[in-house]
């Protein structure tokens, strides 16, 4: 299983709610590194700690599977169903 077809997979409900708390957690932060208005050094590091956590947890909560044997029977039906598919062959003469 590829990148892409993890991504594409079903996503167990816990890492759906990880993945939502990252986000805002990058939402968050971005705004305070990016404010217009003098803010401490310290709070700006630690934004931007913040943010690349965020970011993480949102990847790695993002290529989480769900390995339920429904969807990995979904899952391969699907690639079954795409080898199986017959191509026309074009005509060169």
């Amino acid at each position: 299983m590829n990148i892409v077809e993890r991504a594409k997979a079903p996503t167990p409900k816990f890492f759906k709610v990880l993945r939502t708390i990252g986000l805002a957690l990058l939402a968050v932060s971005g705004s305070i590194v990016a404010a217009p208005v003098a803010l401490p050094a310290v709070v700006v590091t630690v934004a931007g700690y913040a943010a690349v956590a965020g970011g993480v947890l949102s990847a790695v909560s993002q290529i989480t599977v769900d390995t339920s044997t429904s969807s990995v029977q979904a899952q391969e039906d699907n690639l079954r169903n795409k080898k199986d598919e017959v191509k026309p062959e074009t005509d060169v003469g």
